[in-house]
């Protein structure tokens, strides 16, 4: 019971921090949003009066600290507020764009898992101290790879050299390939780096050489034994790139010209559009708490020693998580 209230706490705290430091960031950019409510993308100049009405409506000519807990109280009881930039409620915007982004990061996800375990398994279980070396070579390849510098090139080659995939656009699956691969390098990147070094660490533990001593196969003892007591940290891994997809997609959504959170939230920091940027913000630290929920839930799923009462703290170390 203390251990779920430590996460609930937790999980309050992570998305007041991320409102409240994304409302500081944005009060202290340069700029008047009353100006773009007053005159929009248009050019249209402001009298002062129309101004001073507008900022009298939308609380512009309070005190910092007042605007700050309005906008609070407003996302406590569900009112994100009104976009300044599109002139309709938050939590309909996002409605809207939710899906394609949620849909482009699962894909990505899915591809950095299965990427990722591919190649950090076949590094350590292959014999071949080449490929081996090789392998254990493209995960920093991967991570140092500019996401946009990826997108432009996957796009200069399979779209308008082999004509395989649309360049821009939402389309169904075939719009998913390009984009989730862009975004889904990096997190294969890591997955792969943390799950070779746990299979290692796995490989030489005693339980490992009592499973061979027995007569078990080496491909039962690395799948049954190794892998299965390595997937912990990287599980954890996996869980954090989740978040990370959503940030990171605002990239991927405007090489792709693809609609979406991120580029929604381009737009919106563009425009200073405070109620919308802290909107998106929330959303993606609602994923990222929810995310590590469940993987809270996993772990003891693959660890039945995390069933017990007394779970020790060497237990959880080893599933990659330090907790006070």
């Amino acid at each position: 019971m203390l251990y779920v209230l430590r996460r609930v706490l937790a999980a309050v705290f992570v998305m007041w921090a991320a409102f409240t430091v994304t409302f500081i960031i944005l009060y202290l950019v340069p700029g008047d949003p009353a100006l773009l409510i007053v005159g929009g993308d248009g050019g249209v100049q402001a009298t002062p009066e129309e101004l001073a009405a507008v900022r009298a409506e939308y609380g512009f000519d309070q005190p910092v600290i007042v605007q700050y807990f309005q906008a609070l109280g407003g996302v406590l009881t569900g009112n994100l507020g009104m976009s300044y930039q599109m002139r309709q409620p938050v939590t309909e915007l996002i409605g809207a764009q939710f899906g394609s982004t949620f849909a482009l990061a699962m894909f990505a996800l899915v591809v950095a898992v299965v990427a990722g375990l591919v190649i950090g398994g076949a590094a350590v279980y292959t014999k071949s101290r080449i490929l081996s070396q090789l392998l254990d070579s493209l995960p920093p390849i991967g991570a140092s790879l500019p996401t946009f510098w990826v997108g432009l090139v996957l796009m200069q080659v399979f779209c308008f050299q082999l004509g395989w995939f649309p360049s821009a656009g939402d389309r169904g699956f075939d719009s998913l390939v390009l984009p989730g691969i862009t975004m889904a390098i990096p997190g294969a990147a890591s997955i792969a780096q943390v799950f070779a070094k746990s299979l290692r660490a796995s490989s030489r533990d005693d339980y490992v050489t009592v499973a061979t001593a027995k007569g078990a196969s080496r491909m039962r003892v690395f799948i049954g034994h190794a892998a299965r007591n390595a997937l912990l940290p990287t599980i954890t891994v996996a869980g954090m790139i989740v978040a990370g997809l959503f940030a990171y997609s605002a990239i991927t959504e405007s090489i792709f010209s693809r609609a979406g959170l991120g580029m929604a939230l381009d737009n919106a920091v563009q425009a200073k559009d405070i109620p919308m940027v802290s909107g998106i913000v929330l959303v993606i630290a609602a994923v990222f708490v929810v995310t590590n929920l469940i993987v809270d839930l996993v772990y003891p799923i693959i660890d039945p020693r995390l069933r017990r009462p007394g779970a020790s703290k060497a237990v959880r170390l080893q599933r990659g998580l330090v907790e006070a």
